[in-house]
């Protein structure tokens, strides 16, 4: 290196450290030196009033960013306030290009500079597609589902993403909701371990960790009940308990605020009466105040407006006063903070020590994804192209797509199929089609981009197979915002089905929901299969009985028919980008299913809500052989299939459940030992499930409830023993008041493979 050049050099760098000291001595929060409260205290002291309301407010993207700036209307209107900075957070742009055209509006035009975070909905994936959460809910592998997460942040924050309006963690025990596809089932144990993993996932598994490239902010919604709306129809009013809400509802988000989570979203529905995002009990008495949650809140979807539809709120002014009063602290796309906010406060309304609040737990987040220091850290293009649909990515889902799959029946062992001699009839437009398999809430993906079962079962060319779709399921364009038509009057292919399925082996029937009957505002009254399938699964049967159905869907469905009559049932779901590979490996025996059910399903819509984990009733059995007892006249009150259920192609033999101590007293724990074999002809993997019941508490608690969980691998006629630990936390409740007891008495314990049977012991706490 010549003197010239190591001039050039050290005067190059103390240029750039000169600007930097002058950059620091005009914008002092920009001086990395500090730590994050000092910084975000010296930005504060330079905000207007106005600016801090700016940085409460979220717009949906509105113009073509890479073109013209839009002038005048509403559009011109969002811009200038961009440029001012007015604006905290956009939703609904990305890719780098975007990306950076509107963070660099923010960050080099506006007076403070204060760059914006970008959110999207990254559901379960962002361009390569896992599974609907409630699938890879079916795994109860948590390390695959933190992956999974991980793959949904790598790929977003490659386009730009820095907050993912995920996970969605709401409780729910009713099919007819269409969001049961986006959480993670009826159980607050399971949903709250899962909840764990999301976050870790998406954010890292520390704070620091939000510093690196390819991890994104989560937001734990939606707070509270959601998944309880009457009837299972979208946005409708829930009224709950006090004891389902401590001890049902809010578990799985008190795990996502220990495990790190920077954000929450409010819910639609009205709790006790009050919008959620009104609700000063649980966003100040409860998330803010009891679990001392230091991130920040932002409305659903014009949720602050809608207080007004309500009858809570008498009009903008109104509904922004009683949200910020509450403790939502952004406002997404109702546009009411950044009109009304301002007034309220000058007329002492509002005091602007919640604004204050409100802004340093929005800037706080910006920090900590290292925003203030380099804007465009999530804006690369090169690293873009690298990670967006990468073979890693699409390894990953296919494992989490294969470990999401249930076995619901194999009678005679139908399954798995042979891999040559064997004439396979496969059938159903679901069969071929490699959109729908992508599920909902999948903005980012391509359209079909799925690979399909016959793409995957095509790849196991030693069979004749041959594919007829037998009836279309929908008619006319489908769409996210668009309701669906279904076909219910077109057999035409029925006949050319029926010919295939005559002269085969095997038919392999798939069948179910089209990936767009699920999520938000897609509740139904049947949970059947649509349109005219069960029409054509019938007249398959009556050619070929040997079938095998292969459910495509998003929520539980009631389907005693098939179960009574069709020899094998696999629970495929929508399992996203790689949906054709996966299930084709566990048709073939490549993979041996060990999926369990996060849901159960029901016999039909009647018994909805159904949940395992119910309370006795005052007369739970027929005791004296007559009428009056809790049940149903025309069906058994049981589900079609339970909670915790799912078969292999291998057994499992439970034996010598085993306590280290049949009693012990409070601040001790037990333990529980259980031997299992696999006693079939795979090896195979097996989540074995604990469950206890108190028997007698201060309020009835339910006659099960899953407190315990392991997924183990073994060998064929192999053996372990499986120890499980239970302490305070696991036998304790929440009272009425949400004080959290754990009473002496006795409790019963079960350990097996379903929430419906194993073996049993039961122990004391003294």
């Amino acid at each position: 290196m010549t003197y010239y050049t190591m001039k050039t050099k050290f005067l190059l760098v103390f240029v750039l450290f000169f600007l930097s000291s002058m950059q620091a001595q005009q914008k002092p929060y920009l001086d990395q030196s500090k730590p994050i409260e000092a910084r975000i205290d010296l930005l504060m002291k330079l905000m207007t009033l106005e600016e801090k309301v700016g940085q409460m407010n979220q717009y949906n993207g509105f113009w073509e960013v890479t073109g013209p700036a839009p002038k005048g209307g509403d559009s011109g209107i969002k811009y200038e306030q961009l440029r001012n900075g007015w604006v905290g957070s956009m939703l609904s742009v990305n890719g780098v290009k975007n990306v950076k055209t509107v963070q660099k509006i923010a960050v080099e035009e506006s007076r403070l500079g204060i760059p914006l975070i970008i959110g999207l909905d990254v559901i379960h994936g962002y361009k390569t597609i896992s599974p609907i959460p409630l699938a890879e809910a079916a795994s109860w592998d948590l390390e695959a589902i933190k992956k999974s997460a991980q793959v949904a942040a790598d790929e977003a924050s490659a386009s730009g993403i820095n907050w993912t309006f995920g996970p969605m963690i709401d409780i729910t025990r009713d099919a007819r909701w269409g969001r049961v596809m986006e959480g993670s089932g009826e159980d607050p144990f399971l949903g709250s371990k899962i909840a764990e993993a999301r976050v870790k996932g998406f954010q890292g598994d520390k704070i620091e960790d939000l510093l690196k490239v390819n991890t994104v902010a989560a937001c734990a919604k939606h707070f509270a009940a959601y998944g309880f709306a009457e009837a299972g129809r979208e946005y409708n009013t829930v009224d709950i308990s006090n004891a389902t809400l401590y001890n049902v509802v809010l578990p799985p988000f008190k795990a996502a605020k220990e495990a790190g989570v920077c954000t929450f979203m409010n819910s639609f529905n009205i709790l006790n009466g009050v919008p959620a995002t009104g609700n000063t009990f649980l966003q100040r008495a409860i998330l803010k105040g009891q679990w001392k949650f230091d991130g920040f809140v932002v409305s659903d979807w014009g949720s602050i407006r809608e207080m007004v539809n309500h009858g809570f709120a008498k009009d903008a002014a109104d509904a922004t006063a009683k949200a910020i009063i509450a403790g939502s602290d952004l406002d997404m796309e109702s546009h009411y903070y950044v009109t009304e906010l301002v007034n309220l406060v000058k007329s002492g309304k509002v005091k602007e020590s919640l604004v204050d609040d409100a802004v340093s737990r929005i800037l706080r987040i910006k920090f900590e994804l290292g925003l203030f220091d380099d804007p465009y850290k999530y804006c690369n293009e090169a690293r873009e192209k690298a990670v967006i649909g990468s073979k890693a990515n699409n390894d990953v889902v296919l494992d989490m797509a294969k470990k999401s799959i249930v076995l619901l029946k194999n009678d005679n062992n139908l399954l798995p199929l042979k891999k040559s001699g064997q004439k396979i009839a496969l059938i159903g437009a679901l069969a071929n089609d490699k959109n729908s398999p992508l599920g909902s809430w999948r903005i980012a993906a391509d359209d079909n981009s799925a690979v399909s079962v016959l793409e995957g079962m095509q790849r196991y060319n030693g069979n004749q197979l041959t594919f007829e779709k037998g009836t279309d399921i929908t008619i006319g364009k489908t769409s996210f915002v668009d309701e669906l038509i279904f076909n219910t009057t077109d057999t035409s292919g029925f006949e050319a089905a029926k010919n295939v399925a005559k002269t085969a082996d095997v038919v392999v029937l798939v069948l179910g929901e089209h990936g767009f009957q699920s999520g938000e505002s897609r509740s139904r009254t049947n949970l059947d299969l649509p349109g005219n399938q069960q029409e054509l699964l019938e007249e398959i049967y009556k050619i070929n009985p040997n079938i095998v159905l292969v459910l495509n869907n998003g929520r539980p469905l009631s389907i005693p028919w098939a179960v009574e009559k069709i020899p094998a049932i696999i629970e495929a779901w929508q399992l996203g980008t790689q949906a054709g590979n996966a299930i084709a490996q566990v048709l073939y025996g490549d993979y041996n299913p060990s999926g369990k059910l996060p849901m159960s399903f029901p016999r039909n819509v009647g018994q909805c809500p159904i949940y395992y984990n119910n309370f006795n009733t005052g007369r739970p059995v027929n005791s004296e052989n007559n009428v009056f007892w809790s049940h149903y006249s025309d069906v058994e009150k049981t589900p079609l299939f339970p909670f915790g259920f799912g078969l292999s192609y291998t057994t499992f033999e439970y034996k010598n459940l085993k306590l280290n101590k049949k009693e012990f007293a409070k601040g001790e724990s037990v333990q529980i030992s259980v031997e299992i074999t696999n006693s079939g002809n795979y090896d195979g993997k097996e989540v074995l499930q604990l469950y206890i019941h108190d028997v007698v508490a201060s309020i009835a608690r339910p006659v099960k409830e899953l407190k315990g969980f392991e997924l183990i691998e073994l060998k064929k006629g192999a053996t372990k023993t499986v120890t499980f630990t239970l302490n305070e936390k696991e036998l304790g409740f929440y009272n009425n008041e949400g004080t959290y007891l754990v009473e002496p008495g006795t409790f019963n314990i079960m350990v097996g493979g379903s929430s419906d049977k194993g073996i049993e012991t039961r122990f004391d706490l003294k």
